[in-house]
């Protein structure tokens, strides 16, 4: 029995250790580094080599030369800042179209639930890399939404659409969207809808009972479908690079120039563990605010 439970203890602190801490554990190590022209293209302030010597002059000459670089230069907190709010307005916009196609589909009879869940899910069947290709078509100014809206007489000359911000919310809502609706509508599915009914006869309307009732206990579903949507969106790469083009500044852009361009990785993983910084803080903090109100709750 205390092996079993110790088995199912180790198993996720291991996969966190493999796949997440030895990772950071390299990229930081890099992030210290200096930059060379050689291959790889740093040197490496830490010499596990030399034993430890080689250890006590890594922490006797330890600086932090590319984080204050990242901090001196507004190309990159500009695009901290430019992708938090790409990221934060695309994830509102995610929930506000996905709550209620969750709501729809927890609403619809069981028969149907099934097929509407094959719906939100078909997307994945197909590549990510071709469904951000098809917007190009959608949203240049020879593609069907101009091509549509002109022949309908709504517009007398193509919006120019494709290489602005909004091409990449549209990439984004688009792409992330089944990652909004499936939390949210996995904890209204769970709602007791006798809890509606009681709130009714206590003098509440439909609408009242929504909010009162509805909003708050779908909230875990909320949550999660902004974190997943919110992190990835982030450091999206793909979506602003072939729907917002060079005007759209996002730090996942700014990354891949560093890494594969410039070829000066110091800086690009000093740029990967402040955002990897930015992602985890606030989620640690929430982790901590939850599990300190369901102690109070206790």
């Amino acid at each position: 029995m205390n092996f079993r439970r110790l088995f199912l203890i180790l198993t996720p602190y291991t996969w966190l250790l493999v796949f997440f801490l030895i990772p950071f554990a390299i990229v930081f190590k890099i992030a210290l580094s200096d930059y060379a022209i050689s291959i790889p293209p740093y040197t490496p302030q830490l010499d596990l080599s030399a034993g430890w010597e080689g250890v006590k002059s890594f922490f006797s000459d330890l600086d932090f030369e590319n984080f204050t670089f990242l901090a001196s230069d507004a190309l990159y907190y500009s695009a901290y800042l430019s992708s938090l709010k790409i990221a934060a307005i695309a994830t509102l916009i995610t929930l506000l179209v996905g709550y209620p196609v969750a709501y729809g589909m927890a609403q619809s009879s069981d028969e149907w639930r099934p097929t509407l869940m094959m719906l939100v899910i078909l997307p994945f069947w197909t590549s990510f890399l071709i469904r951000v290709y098809a917007w190009i078509g959608i949203l240049s100014n020879e593609g069907f939404l101009n091509q549509a809206l002109m022949g309908i007489g709504l517009i007398d000359s193509p919006l120019t659409i494709l290489n602005t911000n909004v091409a990449v919310y549209v990439g984004i809502v688009y792409t992330y969207l089944p990652f909004m609706v499936l939390p949210i509508y996995s904890a209204l599915e769970k709602l007791d809808g006798s809890l509606i009914e009681a709130a009714e006869d206590l003098g509440c309307s439909r609408a009242q009972a929504f909010w009162l009732v509805t909003i708050p206990l779908s909230k875990p579903g909320i949550i999660a479908g902004c974190f997943l949507v919110f992190i990835p969106a982030l450091g999206e790469f793909v979506i602003p690079s072939l729907l917002g083009g060079s005007s759209t500044l996002m730090i996942g852009k700014v990354l891949f120039e560093e890494f594969f361009s410039n070829r000066d990785w110091p800086v690009a993983s000093a740029v990967a563990v402040v955002l990897l910084l930015i992602l985890i803080i606030p989620i640690i903090l929430f982790q901590r605010n939850e599990q300190k109100q369901r102690e109070a709750g206790l």
